[in-house]
């Protein structure tokens, strides 16, 4: 996925009504289920605009939106995005 559809996909999932959780997978082979909207936050400082941070339980990543390779629904499976 490129950085804009990532970032621009993710703005919509986590201001979607009702939320429905979703999974981000990193290239590196990473995931995170994010189970809440306030799990992912956005850098907004203008020179960070393409990378954003997970927080859930005890996990944090911070991440480049060019680092993730698809973004699925978990509780259909189906890919965001592509």
């Amino acid at each position: 996925m490129r950085a804009e559809e990532v970032r621009l996909t993710l703005k919509h999932l986590i201001h979607q009504h009702p939320f429905e959780k979703f999974l981000i997978n990193l290239e590196n082979g990473d995931r995170y289920l994010i189970e809440h909207p306030e799990n992912v936050a956005f850098d907004p400082n203008e020179n960070g605009r393409m990378r954003f941070s997970v927080v859930t339980r005890d996990l944090f990543c911070y991440a480049t939106f060019e680092s993730v390779s698809s973004i699925v629904h978990q509780d259909i499976g189906a890919t965001v995005g592509a």
